[in-house]
């Protein structure tokens, strides 16, 4: 027997296995392993050509690792030694060139050997890098070796299921990963290797089932990446318990790593399709006698759920992992294996009952917008929509999470999941409308909103599909109930609109997919806002509003623009729109829509698509959008017409001319299409939109009228078919006219003229060209008809049933108002045959009321168009009034009387003067109406027609300063009712002293009293023409009570000058310039006759009293007037000597300091406060002029005030008054030299200013209103006389010259200023002093 061997020897042994390793001398280098001398044996005996030496001078014997490698007795701090000695020898380049070239081999089986033998975790860690440090060297080829060795040993089942097996596995794992091993072909034995391996996947533990997973995964993906036959049979024979087990262990383990090594598995699987064919497959699911025939299966590895609900079970724990790489695994392999063409929906189906998007969705809400994790979530969820039924259910539940990722999405440009989550926000509205609340709704707008606004401003780029989903998601959002209620949604509502629209049209490419659904959502938004229910709402109408702005600003434009770049898709859809809006509610934005299409040639473009498209729809929405426009535009909602002749009309223009020269007579659908197509061309032509040539078309309606005569005779008289004829036959022949073509059917024309004569039509019932018109009214064959057409529109005009039917230059007019143009300019029967009509009317008593409508026409003429009345003048209305008027009794004044003293006063408003002159029936006229003031109760009749009856009066009065109605004129300043009546009513009013301005304008004595003194004023002006210089202005100043009463109109200068101190504004203003007409009158006098005033001086005094209050009064025309007159007193003292008093008086001295202290004051500059103390400035300007000037003058304009007053004038205010004022201080010696030189200066900069600018200054004139509108409005018809007045006041107090006007009068003062300033002596400082 053999003594066994003692602890000592075996660790002896060992070490000196161990000793393989030793040193040598120091001085020992690397080169020494390159010397060929041989080496001697290690210290167990082995030879040295199996040993190597290292940098450091060692040996290292492979024998001896084998050994103790081998050996289990060997303790394992000596294999830990040995193989870490062997690492660093490896990090040695020397060392591991040599090793890899001959005894690399010699490493492969002691280094497999031990990590199957050693249990000890450190040790085979040391294993597995070293093994690994050898297989990555490239140059090696000992991977394939330690691949072949670990693969046999773990297909052998050997070594069970310890803790070597998880080395073995590991390691094996490592290996599969290098890239430099052909590991599939050192794998003999593919079959027991996986065998084995899935076998092991029912083991209790996660950590080798996890390594077994990794190693099944790569050796998975090895195989399908090189396509080894071999081994994909093999792991499809295995795959329905490869998967069973599998799942299994995804839905056990709680460890992520086993997780991630189980999930890149199955996606393995999953992407080559074996996850989904298994569930086809018989083995897929397996019984107990299946169990029983193989005895490879146990009872725990048969699936007792179907395949599918075990995968949707297991991937629930990845999916609540907290490592988002396990979960975005996972949702890839969800993506695989769902999108495998052979999985069917019902399995889709399976996954999403058993409630897997509900994790998904709950992994979005916690997703913190991370790309990775969204994208991956939906385009798992976008595979699940395919589930329709099922998934709508959870989509619900999951609809916040959504929004929270279209905020994300929606904020980045292009995002690759934008249309994703669009679909699913449009699939969840679209599908459960009430689910959205107003939170919801109101951010989702919010959303979409930022991202059309982004897209419109180049900001963000949008696919194609997902600005289709926007438009989609839109129109889902307001079906939803929530819609209408929550606040602001409307608004951004309307501004993605605006957006979506601009944008689809500013596309460089046109794109008219993305047009098409830009205008969808508009029509849909349209057809929302115009609905029952919200139509009358605020925000619904401003929508409404802004919907049809958009079409006709902007897509109106693009779509005439680029007709020719739009597929028949979208231009189906914009005319729809189009349709939609003239379909709706007929407010005033609908009717701008439709002008501006037809403004735009909307008939031409219409046709135009028609020959672009030849499809039936395009026909169809063509003539049916025409329709409807024509019923938004025409009086008479002829639409129908073109929807009942629909199927027969031709696409192109020149064949619906063809249908009009057919004989219709027979056959009632070309009847309707004649009548479509004359509506057609009508509207088109009133609209200047000419669809062919005039002469063509003319000769269609000629051969038309020619053609069908018996039928147009019988048919179409009381039809607007004749009506659509007769605009469009007058609009050709009125073309020709104008191009003096003559070529016309005489047959044609007498057959329409026939027409027109024989039948009642109604013009103002249709819509006219001008043009039509204007050639109407000059055919003198048609009078009879014409004149019947005159009284229809009086009719119309007297009840207001007028509407705007008659187009031209731009406009649309009522028929009236270019009834009335055509009067003014009389190239035509209009005014003829109105004035003829009521001459007619005038001599039938019985038919007053026809009389009252012509009468109310006429001043709607007059009114609109104030020229017209010289045209009735001269066609003699004269005439006709004068018949109606004298067939009036004194007893009863006829129910027409009021109205015509309202067209009489219009008529004399406006005509002008010389058409008057030689017409002897207005005298007449103008007597009848004096008799009848004589025949009423009150001193002057204080009631409508009677405060009418004295403004006829006053412009009577008034055209006789221009020799018109002279006759007329002296009839009434030498009436002696009137001369009584208007005393009485002066009377009066001054008997009323201070009370009297408790008597207003619109008082009986207000009114009384103002008719009166506008009487007396334009009686004034009227004096010196009719009575030849007979009067004596004289007689006007002094007590009335000293004076003979006067044989014409007379108010005396002292009652005047009660009222302007005690009336009401209105009744001084009008009393001012009474005043200044007398005093202008009585300067005229003196200054001819040389005569002295016979009024006393205390007459005078009072005079000048209410005068020099008034010209600082607020309203500067009645300051001006009282400073006018006050000037005129001062200079007819001067000539007598009666000056005194101003020497001494304080009240002239302050006027005169006010107004120099103020124009020498800085802000003075402004025109307007130079005009503001004219008034002052006249009174100032007399009293320079006296011959004997008061002292105080030279104090009030010292040098210092006077260089004040010139330092502030510039070219701008400059004014007459201002030139008068330095002219006459300097003539009085009140300017130094070098203040004239300046003035003179400054005056010839704005006299070069003024003549630079010549006439780019002008302002237009005012125009003073011309016409009343009403008998009962006093007020309106005396402040018509008023402004009158004011308008032709002498002097420089009306105010309204033209800026021209202004001027030339500020040019002649500067150049008078020039022509005194040579030869004046000027008055020097010295000078001054002296004096």
């Amino acid at each position: 027997m053999h003594r066994s061997r003692t602890m000592e020897e075996e660790e002896t042994e060992s070490l000196s296995q161990v000793s393989m390793f030793f040193l040598h001398s120091p001085e020992q280098n690397s080169d020494h392993l390159l010397r060929e001398s041989p080496s001697p044996p290690c210290v167990n005996g082995h030879r040295s050509t199996i040993s190597l030496r290292t940098d450091q001078g060692g040996t290292f014997c492979f024998i001896c690792f084998s050994n103790l490698l081998s050996d289990q007795r060997v303790p394992t701090v000596h294999v830990s030694y040995a193989i870490s000695q062997l690492s660093i020898a490896l990090s040695e380049p020397v060392f591991l060139r040599s090793l890899l070239s001959s005894h690399v081999h010699f490493l492969v089986s002691p280094l497999v050997q031990a990590l199957s033998s050693f249990d000890d975790a450190p040790i085979a860690i040391q294993i597995m890098d070293t093994i690994s440090l050898l297989c990555s060297v490239k140059e090696s080829s000992i991977g394939e070796d330690f691949v072949e060795r670990i693969s046999a040993q773990l297909s052998s089942g050997a070594l069970g299921w310890s803790r070597r097996q998880l080395h073995m596995l590991h390691c094996f794992g490592v290996l599969m990963s290098c890239e430099n091993i052909d590991v599939n072909s050192h794998i003999k034995d593919k079959e027991s290797l996986v065998c084995l391996l899935v076998e092991g996947l029912q083991l209790p533990s996660e950590e080798i089932r996890g390594e077994i997973l990794f190693v099944l995964y790569k050796f998975s993906s090895l195989q399908f990446t090189e396509g080894n036959v071999d081994g994909i049979e093999v792991l499809s024979s295995l795959c329905s318990k490869l998967l069973c087990l599998s799942l299994e262990a995804l839905a056990k383990t709680q460890r992520e790593e086993v997780r991630l090594n189980c999930v890149a598995l199955l996606t393995i699987l999953a992407q080559q399709g074996l996850l989904a064919n298994s569930y086809t497959s018989p083995v897929s699911s397996m019984s107990l006698d299946e169990v029983d025939d193989d005895p490879m299966q146990t009872a725990e590895t048969v699936v007792a759920r179907p395949l599918n609900v075990l995968f949707a079970e297991a991937i629930k724990g990845p999916l609540l992992s907290t490592d988002s790489e396990v979960q975005i695994r996972t949702l890839d392999l969800i993506f695989h294996y769902v999108s495998q063409e052979s999985i069917p929906s019902k399995q889709i189906q399976v996954l999403v009952e058993e409630n897997v998007a509900d994790y998904i969705f709950e992994i979005l809400r916690l997703s913190e917008c991370k790309d990775q994790v969204i994208n991956s979530c939906l385009r798992v969820l976008d595979l699940f929509s395919l589930a329709e039924h099922s998934f709508r259910k959870r989509l619900v539940i999951g609809f916040p999470s959504v929004i929270q990722v279209l905020r994300y999405v929606g904020g980045v440009p292009c995002h690759p999941f934008q249309i994703q989550t669009l679909k699913l926000i449009s699939s969840c509205i679209s599908d459960f409308p009430g689910m959205a609340s107003s939170s919801q709704v109101q951010e989702i707008a919010l959303i979409l909103k930022r991202m059309l606004e982004r897209h419109y401003s180049r900001e963000m780029g949008l696919f194609p599909e997902a600005f289709a989903l926007i438009c989609s998601v839109f129109v889902s959002l307001m079906k939803t109930p929530s819609f209408a209620e929550t606040p602001d949604v409307l608004t951004s509502l309307q501004e993605s609109l605006r957006h979506a629209i601009l944008a689809s049209l500013s596309l460089s490419e046109r794109d008219s997919t993305q047009i098409s659904h830009a205008v969808y959502l508009l029509n849909e938004v349209y057809a929302y806002c115009s609905a029952p229910t919200s139509v009358n709402k605020t925000s619904c109408i401003e929508l409404r509003h802004s919907v049809i702005d958009v079409c006709a600003s902007h897509l109106l434009p693009w779509f005439l623009t680029d007709i020719n770049e739009i597929n028949e898709e979208a231009t189906l859809g914009i005319m729809e729109t189009f349709h939609s809006v003239l379909l709706q509610n007929l407010d005033v934005q609908v009717v701008d829509f439709a002008e501006r299409l037809v403004s735009a040639d909307w008939f031409s473009f219409s046709f135009g698509c028609l020959g672009n498209f030849s499809s039936a729809e395009i026909k169809q929405r063509v003539y049916l959008m025409l329709s409807s426009l024509v019923d938004v535009l025409l009086v008479q909602k002829a639409g129908s017409h073109i929807r009942n002749a629909l199927p027969c009309l031709p696409p192109d223009p020149q064949d619906l001319l063809f249908l009009l020269g057919q004989d219709s007579s027979n056959n009632r659908e070309l009847a309707s299409c004649q009548s479509a197509a004359l509506l057609i061309f009508h509207t088109s032509w009133i609209y200047n939109d000419r669809l062919a040539d005039d002469k063509l078309v003319l000769a269609s309606l000629e051969q038309y009228i020619l053609v069908n005569r018996t039928r147009s005779i019988r048919t179409i008289s009381d039809s607007p078919t004749m009506l659509h004829l007769v605009n469009l036959y007058s609009l050709c022949r009125s073309l020709q006219n104008k191009r003096y073509q003559i070529s016309y059917s005489l047959e044609a024309e007498r057959i329409l003229f026939h027409l027109l004569n024989e039948y009642e039509w109604d013009l103002g019932s249709t819509d006219i060209h001008l043009e039509s018109l204007k050639w109407l009214f000059q055919q003198e064959n048609i009078s009879k008809s014409l004149t019947y057409q005159i009284q229809k529109i009086s009719q119309n005009n007297l009840i207001g049933n007028e509407v705007h039917n008659v187009y031209g230059n731009g406009k649309q007019r009522s028929l009236t108002y270019w009834f009335a143009k055509l009067i003014s300019e009389g190239d035509n029967y209009a005014a003829t045959l109105l004035v003829n009509l009521l001459t007619q009317l005038a001599e039938k008593e019985e038919q007053e009321n026809d009389v009252i409508s012509i009468l109310n026409l006429m001043t709607t003429v007059v009114s609109i168009s104030p020229t017209a009345s010289n045209q009735l003048s001269m066609n003699g209305l004269g005439n006709a009034i004068h018949r109606i008027v004298f067939g009036f009794t004194n007893s009863s004044f006829g129910t027409s009387f009021t109205t015509l003293l309202l067209l009489i006063f219009n008529i004399l408003a406006s005509v002008q003067p010389g058409v008057l002159k030689n017409d002897e029936s207005w005298d007449a006229i103008f007597i009848k109406l004096l008799n009848y003031l004589s025949l009423q109760d009150t001193a002057v009749a204080q009631q409508h027609k009677g405060m009418m009856v004295i403004g006829i009066l006053s412009l009577v009065l008034y055209h006789s300063s221009d020799g018109a109605l002279v006759e007329a004129s002296r009839s009434i300043v030498l009436n002696p009712y009137l001369v009584s009546a208007i005393n009485t009513v002066v009377d009066v009013a001054c008997s009323k002293g201070p009370t009297l301005t408790q008597y207003q304008d619109e008082t009986d004595i207000g009114e009384a009293l103002a008719f009166t003194l506008l009487l007396y004023f334009f009686s004034l002006r009227s004096l010196q023409i009719v009575l030849a210089r007979a009067v004596d202005w004289q007689t006007f100043f002094g007590p009335s009570s000293n004076l003979e009463t006067l044989p014409v109109v007379c108010i005396h200068c002292h009652n005047l000058c009660r009222l302007m101190h005690f009336g009401t504004p209105q009744i001084k203003l009008i009393a001012s310039y009474c005043l200044l007409e007398l005093f202008s009158g009585l300067l005229e006098q003196i200054d001819v006759k040389k005569e002295q005033l016979r009024c006393s001086s205390s007459y005078l005094k009072s005079m000048k009293a209410v005068l020099g209050g008034l010209v600082f009064y607020d309203d500067k025309r009645v300051a001006t007037n009282s400073a006018l007159c006050l000037s005129m007193i001062i200079g007819w003292e001067d000539m007598e000597g009666r000056t005194e008093i101003l020497k001494t008086s304080s009240w002239y001295s302050f006027i005169a300091e006010e107004m120099s202290v103020s124009l020498a004051m800085p802000c003075s500059a402004s025109i307007t406060f130079v005009n503001h103390h004219k008034p002052a400035v006249y009174v100032t300007v007399a009293m320079l002029r006296l011959k004997n000037k008061p002292e105080w003058l030279r104090t009030v304009f010292d040098e210092s005030c006077i260089s004040s007053m010139i330092q502030n004038l510039t070219g701008t205010n400059i004014s007459c008054e201002i030139v008068i004022l330095f002219r006459e201080l300097m003539q009085a010696q009140l300017l130094n030299s070098e203040q004239a030189a300046k003035l003179n200066r400054v005056f010839q900069a704005s006299r070069k200013q003024m003549l630079i600018n010549g006439t780019l200054d002008e302002t237009v004139e005012e125009q003073v209103q011309r016409t009343v509108s009403s008998i009962h409005d006093h007020g309106e018809v005396c402040d018509y006389l008023v402004n009158l007045m004011v308008s032709n006041s002498l002097g420089h107090t009306s105010g309204c010259e033209t800026n021209s006007q202004k001027k030339k009068q500020v040019l002649d003062e500067i150049e008078q200023f020039s022509n005194v300033l040579p030869p004046c002596k000027v008055y020097t400082n010295a000078n001054r002093e002296t004096s």
